[in-house]
């Protein structure tokens, strides 16, 4: 494999202490052994692919899951379980430089239906994900942000019909919201889930529906001709259709179509102990909106039904052992300056994971070129729960050569170029994160 990070950022190590490991019962799929042929192939357990696996089996088409570890062992079961808006990084400037301004309302729709494609997978599988918050809110930490929240308000109601709530920074302590913060915005679209919990429904209804998993069965090579040709440790797969499903944790030869068309980066999470209702009063921290804050390195965090509460950032550019414990240091240290009255307060759990970048920021879903037959999805910059999910079915229908029945915007029609620098191009991140870091300071 030709991957971006080193061997240990693949392993073991960055999800050991994974808050979400310990509440989901993880589906024990057999590896692939031996000769196997089938419909569709598709590699990677993660939301895309087995939202792609569920849509194809209740299709009748004979699947089959190849995942080099289990279902959620990736990003889609390390991730906050943000439900709600985005998949893309462009400003509304550069969707509308580079695609037209009617292919960015195309696109504000979709972010639309792909929440509503994760809420209906939920109501009618009756997956237990332990949902909350009504929306997802943001909160200026500048006095400047709060006052861009006015104009910020009136877009998404023009994007999204929706009419957003804004609290002023006077108010935030009586919402349940105390903090460091100046005025907050919630958009009434999305909720908040655990992520594993979802994965694994999703994965028992498509074994359910007809599908087969393999869990411990990496594909090591891919070859095209008529047909597919994969390979795992111990089988050699035939397949008709092929997808690719793998995202952050991608590898660049496997197609070698993906070289350079991703930049993994990682996001990072820490979660507490339960907090006592006398933690919570003296905090000033009661709500269980999922919010965000809107700086460059974002942080991301929420109060869980359980009362724990989880905390994210994105950031980290090594991965080994010393750097993982280095960054839990860092994102502890915001955490406290954050909520400074649970200082004390214990976070046994804390993990990193990786998320993709697409060099023009946007998401992609839709054929590989130069091997008819084949499919990939990648880039949701963060916020794969619900495009991610969207993307699966967009996929299951391409590959049933049947028109998308979710909405499928040119803007994820458009493939992917290549980051510069080919394997070296996590340096391309080196300049914004130091920029960053210094703006923090």
């Amino acid at each position: 494999m030709r991957r971006v990070f080193p061997a240990h950022t693949y392993g073991p190590g960055p999800r050991a202490a994974c808050f979400w490991a310990g509440t989901a019962d993880i589906p024990d799929h057999p590896a692939a052994e031996g000769e196997i042929a089938c419909d569709v192939a598709v590699i990677g357990a993660g939301f895309t692919g087995l939202s792609a696996a569920l849509h194809l089996a209740e299709a009748g088409e004979d699947v089959r899951v190849f995942e080099a570890e289990h279902v959620g062992w990736g990003a889609s079961g390390r991730n906050g379980g943000f439900c709600c808006l985005g998949g893309s990084a462009a400003s509304d400037a550069m969707l509308r430089r580079h695609h037209g301004e009617d292919a960015r309302r195309d696109w504000c729709r979709t972010e639309m239906a792909a929440v509503g494609t994760v809420r209906a997978l939920i109501d009618r599988l009756g997956i237990a994900a332990d949902t909350h918050s009504k929306g997802e809110t943001v909160l200026a930490h500048t006095p400047r942000a709060a006052a861009g929240f006015t104009a910020r308000a009136a877009q998404i109601e023009a994007d999204y019909g929706v009419t957003p709530t804004l609290i002023p920074g006077g108010a935030l302590a009586q919402a349940g919201m105390r903090g460091p913060f100046h005025a907050a915005l919630t958009t009434p679209i999305g909720f908040a889930l655990n992520p594993l919990k979802y994965a694994t429904g999703l994965a028992c209804a498509a074994t359910g529906a007809g599908a087969r998993f393999h869990a411990r069965s990496p594909v090591t090579a891919i070859r095209s001709g008529g047909r597919f040709h994969l390979a795992t440790p111990d089988a050699r797969i035939t397949a008709r259709r092929l997808i690719v499903a793998t995202n952050g944790y991608s590898s660049d030869d496997l197609p070698g179509w993906l070289r350079g068309r991703y930049l993994p980066v990682q996001s990072n999470v820490i979660v507490t102990r339960p907090l006592t209702d006398g933690e919570l009063d003296a905090q000033g921290w009661t709500t269980h909106q999922m919010c965000f804050d809107d700086r460059f390195f974002l942080h991301y965090f929420r109060l869980m039904p359980d009362r724990r509460m989880l905390f994210g950032m994105r950031g980290g550019l090594f991965s080994s052992p010393r750097h993982d414990a280095r960054m839990q240091r860092t994102i502890r240290a915001h955490f406290e300056a954050m909520f400074p009255a649970w200082s004390h307060v214990e976070t046994p759990h804390g993990w990193n994971g990786l998320l993709s970048l697409a060099p023009d920021l946007t998401p992609f879903a839709g054929p590989v070129h130069g091997m008819p037959g084949a499919f990939a999805a990648l880039s949701f910059h963060g916020n794969g729960v619900a495009m991610a999910s969207h993307a699966g079915a967009i996929l299951a229908d391409l590959a049933l050569d049947r028109p998308s029945a979710s909405l499928y915007p040119d803007i994820m029609r458009t493939p992917p170029g290549r980051w510069p620098l080919g394997r070296l191009r996590r340096a391309m991140m080196w300049p914004p994160y130091a920029w960053a870091t210094l703006r923090a300071e």
